[in-house]
């Protein structure tokens, strides 16, 4: 039977190879040998995943790459979300969250991590994807009933949209009955506050943190 460190090692190498096969195999051998999920996905999963972003900060990766990693961390999750949700459900519900990255932006790194560690830390999230459009968030915000709309941008010019879901959660008399979250590369408490968010989560522990201690 293979150690906790090596199993974590594995799940690491795989998004690192983006490879969706190796990291649902990893993700279940890690629940047959009781490896915490969200230990697995923190430090093996979540830990490529910050070093594929530097990569690509850097230049030697490109966005291809990005989005094969995500997929291979996606494919290792979606073995865990079960006892994730197990988890979840033995620990109090804290809250409804509504996640997605902002219309016209297909970056999800960020928003993927931070959706998967408010399910670890007990919340409902209701996870919209990239690409969002802004009626998309307020829609389900409204269906839901939810907490917390949170919308990531990793682009300047996809930024200025996290301006709208404000005006259309106004506008659909909802915004003072929840909280609202940015986060994202070019975000910034400074633009947070300026659009009128409630919370601006600078990475993903941030983000949960911030959260948690709102409920």
């Amino acid at each position: 039977m293979a150690t906790k460190e090596e199993i974590i090692a594995k799940a690491k190498a795989a998004i690192l190879d983006f490879d969706e096969d190796a990291a649902e195999a990893v993700a279940q051998e890690s629940l047959d040998a009781g490896v915490s999920p969200a230990e697995l996905i923190q430090d093996g999963f979540t830990a490529a995943m910050t070093e594929i972003g530097d990569q690509f900060e850097a230049g030697t990766l490109f966005l291809p790459h990005v989005i094969a990693a995500s997929e291979a961390m996606s494919a290792g999750v979606a073995i865990l979300t079960p006892e994730l949700e197990k988890l979840g459900s033995e620990s109090e519900n804290k809250g409804t969250i509504v996640i997605g990255t902002i219309e016209g932006d297909i970056h999800s790194i960020g928003k993927d991590i931070v959706a998967t560690m408010l399910k670890i830390a007990g919340f409902k999230v209701v996870d919209l994807g990239r690409d969002v459009a802004i009626k998309a968030y307020v829609d389900k915000a409204k269906e839901t009933n939810a907490d917390v709309v949170a919308s990531s941008a990793l682009m300047t010019t996809t930024m200025v949209s996290q301006i709208q879901i404000e005006e259309q959660l106004k506008e659909a008399g909802i915004r003072d009955s929840l909280k609202t979250m940015v986060g994202g590369a070019p975000v910034t408490q400074d633009w947070a506050t300026k659009i009128g968010a409630d919370l601006y989560g600078e990475n993903a522990t941030d983000a949960v943190t911030k959260l948690k201690a709102m409920f």
